[in-house]
């Protein structure tokens, strides 16, 4: 059974930082895009940031770029995100989410909901004075 476990959210003040994980099991993932979304009150959710198998080929989402990184561990079977310079519009819920196909079929990257199958249950990302 596949399971996606994000950690490593919390409350930080607007400039901090904060480093999020993404731990796979079940299955590896290495020939597969992995994306990180967000989710803020009453709002969709929307893409944030996606990379490539073996950590080869990162996109980010225009809000982003510049302040996150994301990055894989292959042998870990896990995602990260670094999270700099925060600001309080970063509020939301952070997921990680494995693509439906594999990399090897991809022609561009994956930035949308429905194109990741399997989705982790989110960590809460607060950013406040």
């Amino acid at each position: 059974q596949v399971q996606l476990v994000e950690s490593g959210g919390g409350l930080v003040q607007p400039g901090g930082s904060l480093r999020l994980s993404c731990a796979a099991s079940g299955r590896t993932f290495n020939n597969f895009y992995m994306g990180w979304f967000r989710q803020a009150p009453g709002k969709e959710r929307e893409f944030v940031a996606v990379i490539g198998w073996r950590g080869g080929g990162t996109f980010y989402a225009d809000s982003v770029k510049g302040r996150f990184t994301i990055s894989r561990d292959s042998a870990k079977n896990t995602v990260y995100l670094q999270m700099n310079n925060l600001k309080p519009e970063n509020t939301a819920v952070y997921y990680c989410a494995t693509d439906r196909q594999s990399y090897y079929t991809r022609a561009y990257y994956p930035m949308t909901m429905d194109e990741y199958e399997h989705w982790g249950q989110g960590t809460q990302v607060t950013v406040s004075s």
